[in-house]
């Protein structure tokens, strides 16, 4: 098959996806169509859930593998929407509907460089996955498979990113804190107020800075987000909870990150998850020597993906723009698909890791 031909399919798939409502969790429909499509392909089609994945045709157990990894799910679309968001509409370049550009672009991109790969024998095996629940960093989503995937030495994670390469990602952490004091009267100035008995903490998280600052994302980035505390106005109150927004770069684990800050703060400290930890990939990695020699520039993300649950050395790269993420009207130029599907066929043909 031709790489226009693989262009053409790409961009009619993408068009029948977006009219299937793929919510997160909500992914069957769509998951049904992209398992009739790889089927059609005459390809033995895997399926957990809503997880869907392709191996290479011919395999070797003596040669590394590549993951090629992009996400079925779209955010719930908002009442900002001036177009019907489950309607593929095409004009002037665009094509307008939900996950257009997050992250249908980079599926159906990708879909079709594995099938191109998979035609001639590479130095590597090839898995495609496309992949439930990222919107949502569910617990049926690509993690959930990558143990009956095998070992991969490279992963390839579709997401908007101009097909510039995002070489580290940053991971996330969330917190509840809870500071305790003594229930009182505020008019008998009696009690322990909570409030301020979290103050200190608070000012904490928001002067302290970690000493390992990043080249590609900068510092460790602390917000407190959100306090609760009262319950009317003359009872001081006997406990202040408020949840801290962490952004960690690629030199600490979420883990390591909580015991440090346990250790500093006064208050209850529980994390959420420490699922969605930074990434990076060396400058030095093949994939990222070919990439530059392709001009394709590279850079640190500040958001997050599938990346953060991946055991090993990933790469994020689609087409599209992440600023159209999540937005009203969404869309991805049509120029962006034909562009993602032959850099990432000239990214990774023959490539040796």
């Amino acid at each position: 098959m031709t790489i226009n031909q693989l262009v053409e399919d790409s961009i009619g798939l993408l068009k029948k996806l977006i009219s299937i409502p793929a919510l997160s969790r909500e992914e069957d429909h769509a998951a049904d169509l992209i398992q009739h499509f790889l089927e059609q392909q005459q390809l033995k089609v895997n399926r957990r859930k809503n997880n869907i994945w392709v191996e290479s045709t011919v395999r070797s157990a003596n040669k590394p593998t590549i993951l090629l990894n992009s996400h079925i799910d779209t955010v719930r679309p908002s009442d900002k929407w001036t177009r019907d968001p489950f309607s593929a509409t095409e004009e002037d370049g665009k094509l307008y509907g939900l996950g257009s550009n997050d992250a249908g672009a980079s599926l159906v991109s990708l879909m079709a460089a594995f099938l191109y790969l998979n035609a001639t024998e590479q130095p590597y095996n090839l898995i495609f996955v496309a992949s439930a629940e990222e919107e949502v960093s569910g617990n049926s989503g690509v993690a959930s498979i990558l143990e009956e995937l095998g070992p991969i030495d490279l992963g390839i994670v579709g997401e908007p990113t101009l097909m510039q390469m995002a070489v580290a990602e940053k991971g996330l952490l969330v917190l509840d804190c809870e500071a305790k004091g003594k229930a009182g009267h505020a008019a008998r100035h009696e009690g322990v107020n909570a409030i301020y008995e979290a103050l200190p903490d608070i000012e904490w998280f928001r002067n302290y800075q970690f000493p390992k600052v990043s080249d590609l994302l900068g510092p460790v980035q602390m917000t407190v987000t959100q306090v609760e505390a009262g319950s009317q106005h003359n009872v001081v109150p006997d406990s202040c909870r408020f949840v801290v927004d962490i952004r960690v770069n690629e030199h600490y684990s979420n883990k390591e990150m909580y015991e440090f800050i346990s250790e500093q703060v006064k208050c209850q400290v529980t994390p959420r998850s420490f699922r969605i930890n930074s990434s990076s990939i060396a400058l030095s990695h093949s994939v990222v020597k070919r990439g530059k020699g392709l001009g394709m520039e590279y850079y640190g993300s500040p958001t997050t993906s599938d990346q953060a649950v991946m055991p090993f050395t990933t790469l994020k790269i689609g087409p599209g723009d992440s600023a159209r993420s999540h937005t009203a009207d969404e869309y991805v130029l049509i120029s962006e698909i034909e562009q993602g599907v032959r850099n990432y066929i000239a990214l990774l043909s023959n490539l040796n890791l």
